[in-house]
């Protein structure tokens, strides 16, 4: 089976609306929050910044998280598996994801002050 993908759309009271892209990675799913909307085109490139992994069951989480900084709505955006293509640990993720928004090839690379995710198929 596939790894797979999720991006939640979250509504914190705090930090705001914001989507958080998770692959699966090594047994968890490795999660960046970006301020808006994933690329679904070429030509869009988002920041991401690299947050506390997650259990892989938090994949299919849907709902509202009551206390902490996170607190507020978490809804599904998106979901599906991927292939991974190349990976430069702590550099560069290059993946095809298979979902209803995402779909396509990815680039995700390391710049320092976060993670640039950009389409290119």
């Amino acid at each position: 089976m596939s790894p797979v993908f999720v991006v939640h759309e979250h509504h914190a009271r705090r930090a705001g609306l914001h989507y958080d892209l998770r692959l699966e990675m090594g047994g968890v799913l490795k999660s960046w929050a970006f301020r808006k909307e994933l690329p679904t085109g070429r030509g869009v490139r988002r920041l991401g910044i690299p947050q506390p992994d997650h259990e892989l069951d938090y994949a299919d989480f849907e709902g509202e998280i009551s206390e902490g900084y996170g607190a507020g709505l978490v809804k599904i955006w998106d979901k599906g598996e991927y292939k991974l293509i190349e990976y430069q640990e702590g550099r560069k993720i290059v993946f095809e994801a298979l979902g209803s928004r995402l779909r396509g090839r990815y680039v995700f690379i390391n710049i320092g002050s976060g993670w640039l995710l950009f389409k290119t198929s």
